[in-house]
């Protein structure tokens, strides 16, 4: 009797089911690394659910409006005689600019907090252990922390552009320049050019130009046409007519877009920062200081040999951004140095040279680029 022959040993050339009998077949998503909106708005209640964040973010963009403009009116209310219309040009430009600096330190809070909290709660090991992608872990803090900063800065700037619209002083007829020398609003440059050769006495305390050729003003009646000063002296004028005229639609859609980009910049930094150090409280003393005492004085005082490391902060780049009805065209000129000085409330026009406008692009993209870029990267590479 023979015995059976022996079974062929499947070669390696032989096709093989690429999933074991008995198992579900596991395919990988393409783009794995893109968080999910279950995975955002898990962040984002997470976020939400810590009261003292919340307060946080409340007190420091939206109490500010709320209590002054809240004043403003009821003192209207009950003494309309001694107490002027809410709306004020100098109080929208004080209020807008604390709104700036409050809104950066709030949002610096907010990303330090949103880059700390899975790994203080000790979630963050389980957080790895399903297989989620850590970029994707890290991008999905982004919008769940800008849901909660851009609606509080939304509501407030919403309600301080209603009072300075709807209560706001008269439109004065002139513009108030230095020596209290006051010119007729509404001036294009020609017309301004031809005021000021009129007015001859007004115009030196006005602008003070300096001798001319020939011991001259350079606005008097022998000026030559054309004279490179006369753009120095309209760009003043448009500025003081700016911050003291009530900001027309264009000019506050313009400021409430600088003001989104200043609470997304604190946002991605401290998120950034927090991340890189692991520390939420380091993280946020460190950038409370860049904002109300480092960048103050970069942007105020021009250091020898420094100039250039000065325009590297970010804070200068935005100060260079920071819309006219903010900011006076002369730090002492009418309207003084902006609301607060070197701290609290905005630091004013910028006290050093301007840079170019894309140097000062340059400056603002890298900031978010390189602050999410390390901050991805050492998410990336912790220990779980």
């Amino acid at each position: 009797m023979t015995s059976p022959a022996p079974a062929a040993e499947p070669l390696l050339s032989d096709e093989r089911s690429p999933v074991p009998l008995g198992r579900t077949p596991v395919t990988r998503r393409l783009g794995g690394s893109i968080p999910t909106w279950p995975l955002i708005a898990t962040k984002h209640l997470e976020l939400r659910k810590r009261r003292g964040l919340m307060i946080t973010v409340a007190v420091m963009i939206i109490g500010p409006t709320v209590l002054v403009m809240g004043l403003r009116l009821a003192f209207h209310l009950f003494d309309p005689a001694r107490n002027g219309p809410a709306g004020d040009p100098s109080v929208f430009a004080a209020l807008a600019n604390l709104m700036a600096e409050f809104g950066f330190i709030a949002a610096a809070v907010v990303g330090a907090a949103a880059a700390t909290t899975d790994r203080s709660d000790g979630v963050f090991r389980y957080l790895v252990i399903t297989g989620r992608s850590r970029l994707a872990l890290y991008l999905a803090r982004i919008p769940a922390g800008l849901a909660i900063l851009i609606p509080a800065l939304a509501v407030a700037f919403t309600l301080l552009c209603l009072v300075t619209a709807y209560q706001a002083v008269p439109q004065p007829t002139t513009v108030s320049m230095d020596n209290g020398i006051s010119i007729p609003a509404n001036f294009d440059q020609a017309e301004l050019q031809t005021w000021l050769r009129q007015h001859p006495a007004a115009a030196a305390q006005a602008f003070q130009p300096g001798p001319g050729p020939g011991g001259s003003t350079k606005f008097g009646p022998g000026a030559p046409t054309g004279v490179p000063k006369i753009a120095t002296a309209f760009s003043d004028y448009t500025s003081a007519e700016d911050s003291q005229f009530n900001p027309p639609p264009n000019e506050m859609f313009k400021i409430g877009l600088w003001l989104s980009l200043e609470v997304g910049i604190g946002f991605l930094v401290g998120l950034g920062l927090g991340s890189l150090t692991g520390q939420r409280t380091l993280s946020a003393i460190l950038l409370i200081g860049l904002e109300i005492i480092v960048t103050p004085i970069l942007a105020r005082v021009q250091i020898p040999y420094f100039l250039d490391g000065q325009r590297l902060d970010v804070g200068v780049a935005m100060d260079q951004l920071r819309p006219a009805a903010l900011a006076p065209a002369n730090p002492g000129g009418p309207g003084g140095p902006g609301p607060g000085g070197l701290l609290f409330g905005g630091r004013g026009a910028l006290g050093i040279p301007p840079m170019p406008t894309w140097a000062m692009i340059s400056v603002i993209v890298g900031w978010i680029v390189v602050w999410s870029v390390l901050g991805a990267w050492r998410m990336m590479t912790r220990d779980a």
